[in-house]
């Protein structure tokens, strides 16, 4: 039993699914749709950079999701391997739109056009330079919570992704993180600054929140045919209406991955494909269960090594 995973921010790379591009119209027709819905050339960005560019948050998100979509695409169409037979698709923050719109819920055009709106809510959300996020390695989750209680007078903080045994990242004010990190030195615990331009999934996305609710109740979701994992519950959506409520939600809370993986286990799932740039959620899921299988759908070969 399988589950399909797509990456999300901080996966990408210039030239990403430069391949699939240079071999399948289906993949320039999707690129070609994707300049003319958001009235510039993100082609040119994904494919020649500057990573400069690339790495911008309004651009990254949908850039991203197209090379995720288009991947799909191809498997689909090109290869007639039918990932529809996944027990669950998941996705980690941006990736959760990719599972999303690949599983039938919102069509390719509506999702590019929402993370568009959604990368550059977020980006906005607080001013330039305010707040940040911290990685937290080698440390339990419980421990973590707990320093946040015991300081909650000194600094606010937030775990804003749960990704793996040992791999947390917080995210707040960048005063309030300097605070943290002191208190994580004294205590002897791993922690690196990111090199990150917002403080993504903790309560200063209050603003982002307000613009995506208003942009995601009013796209037309479909209810879908693949179950998909939610980041904030780290259990099934069962229904459209459910999907939007918990994609608002997603803005401001912490993204359960590592609940998400021991979900999809617990239910059966022995084998993860991840379709998108990169390889981090297989890297993530490798720290969670040694003993599960996983794909990387990055290039044709990856392709030829699948098996379901």
């Amino acid at each position: 039993m399988f589950s399909v995973i797509f990456p999300g921010q901080g996966s990408q790379i210039i030239g990403m699914g430069k391949e699939f591009y240079n071999k399948f119209n289906l993949v320039k027709d999707l690129f070609k749709q994707a300049d003319e819905v958001l009235d510039f050339d993100i082609s040119k960005i994904i494919l020649d950079g500057p990573k400069e560019e690339l790495d911008l948050t309004i651009n990254t998100q949908p850039a991203i999701f197209l090379i995720s979509y288009s991947i799909f695409k191809v498997l689909k169409d090109e290869f007639n391997i039918d990932l529809n037979k996944a027990k669950f698709f998941a996705g980690h923050s941006l990736g959760e739109y990719s599972a999303l719109s690949s599983a039938g819920y919102l069509n390719f055009i509506d999702t590019i056009k929402l993370l568009r709106v959604r990368g550059d809510a977020m980006q906005n959300a607080v001013p330039k330079g305010e707040g940040g996020m911290v990685a937290v390695l080698g440390s339990k989750i419980d421990d973590v919570e707990e320093i946040l209680k015991e300081n909650q007078n000194n600094f606010t903080s937030q775990i804003a992704n749960d990704n793996s045994e040992g791999q947390l990242v917080l995210s707040g004010n960048n005063s309030d993180l300097e605070k943290l990190i002191e208190v994580l030195k004294s205590q002897n615990i791993k922690n690196i600054k990111l090199p990150v331009s917002a403080p993504f999934h903790c309560k200063l996305m209050k603003k982002a929140t307000e613009i995506m609710k208003k942009k995601i109740e009013a796209s037309n979701f479909q209810d879908g045919n693949n179950i998909l994992i939610s980041n904030v519950t780290a259990k099934e959506i069962s229904n459209k209406e459910e999907l939007k409520k918990l994609l608002i939600e997603q803005i401001e809370c912490r993204v359960r991955w590592r609940e998400s993986i021991i979900y999809m286990i617990n239910e059966g799932v022995s084998h993860f494909i991840e379709i998108g740039p990169g390889k981090v959620l297989s890297g993530l899921v490798k720290r969670i269960n040694k003993t599960v299988k996983i794909n990387t759908i990055n290039n044709e070969n990856d392709i030829k090594d699948l098996k379901i």
